[in-house]
């Protein structure tokens, strides 16, 4: 079981490797919201999301007989980059097994950090299996994208960071939204938040047509969304919770919400109009929470996590040329 002194271990082996990513306000969200809302931008992490936290505290701590083998890993995409430039740094080959239809931006970076990408299709290919083949033909560690131990730790940084600088501001946050997939950056940040601020209520936040954990939540068993779901939320299209994610997760989270793609559309247009960021739809859920009025805000301090901004132009251009 993963607990709060393996975050802090994962956040020595992080320290001078990712950024300390700030915590911010907006004027303007804190009206709308009715009450004072705290950003942290994990879009500015490096590749541009919060993934390469958990893939360099995994890889860190591979035998020195597994790095020469190299690793497997499977990926949307922004868990690609993580794993590719965790390799770039330790000098450990790296192999990532990605949809044919992710963000070209993802797929090019990804490369680009010397990650070799084997792409399958999302919709009747199954990844796991995939990156298990060629694991076991290589011999090579696998890199899971939420379901580890070191995965879930390297994560939670997220929240021990946010936790620790609310308190250094004086505005520890009432609530906290996190946006969730598989569970790894929700349930770390969960561990961590409530080791520091015990009061603080924690939510997650999926897509509307991928609340895999929703409905988990409410079944009180991991339960599988059907096959034909689709969202613009690329980094966030999981079908199942995790099994370590998701018995951390329905311990200490407070609930799960849901957003429209309607919703993180709009949660894209406000982050770059107002907050002068580049948001990607999976990393803009728990701004689209807030500004959809998803959960109470007024009067009380909210923290969000801006998770990711690995977008398409053409994508970002489309969203940004409609309507407010």
């Amino acid at each position: 079981m993963v607990d709060v002194t393996d975050v802090e271990e994962a956040a020595r082996r992080l320290d001078g490797v990712s950024v300390r990513t700030p915590l911010l306000q907006n004027f303007e969200l804190d009206q709308m919201a009715g009450g004072k809302v705290l950003i942290k931008p994990e879009c500015l992490q490096v590749t541009g999301s919060f993934k390469i936290r958990g893939a360099y505290n995994r890889l860190r701590q591979l035998t020195a007989e597994q790095a020469s083998n190299g690793v497997v890993a499977w990926s949307s995409g922004n868990h690609a980059q993580g794993v590719a430039a965790a390799g770039s740094m330790l000098g450990i080959r790296t192999t990532i097994v990605m949809p044919s239809d992710a963000p070209k931006a993802k797929l090019e970076n990804t490369k680009r950090l010397g990650g070799e990408v084997i792409t399958y299709d999302r919709y009747t290919g199954d990844r796991e299996s995939i990156a298990r083949q060629i694991a076991a033909e290589r011999n090579a560690a696998l890199v899971p994208s939420y379901d580890h131990e070191h995965i879930i730790a390297g994560q939670g940084t997220v929240g021990l960071e946010l936790a620790e600088d609310a308190n250094s501001l004086g505005m520890p946050p009432d609530q906290v939204l996190i946006p969730c997939g598989g569970g790894g950056l929700s349930s770390g940040c969960a561990l961590a938040i409530k080791s520091r601020l015990p009061d603080t209520r924690v939510y997650a936040v999926e897509p509307a047509d991928f609340d895999d954990t929703a409905r988990s939540f409410q079944c009180g068993e991991r339960v599988r969304i059907d096959d034909s779901a689709r969202s613009i939320c690329d980094s966030l299209q999981t079908s199942t919770p995790g099994a370590l994610t998701f018995d951390i997760n329905r311990h200490l989270l407070s609930g799960v919400l849901t957003v429209t793609d309607a919703e993180v559309r709009s949660a894209i247009r406000f982050a770059f109009r107002n907050l002068k960021l580049v948001v990607e739809p999976g990393g803009a859920v728990a701004l689209a929470a807030v500004l959809s009025g998803k959960l109470d805000t007024k009067g009380k301090t909210t923290a969000i996590v801006l998770s990711g901004g690995n977008i398409d132009l053409e994508l970002f251009a489309e969203i940004q040329a409609e309507p407010k």
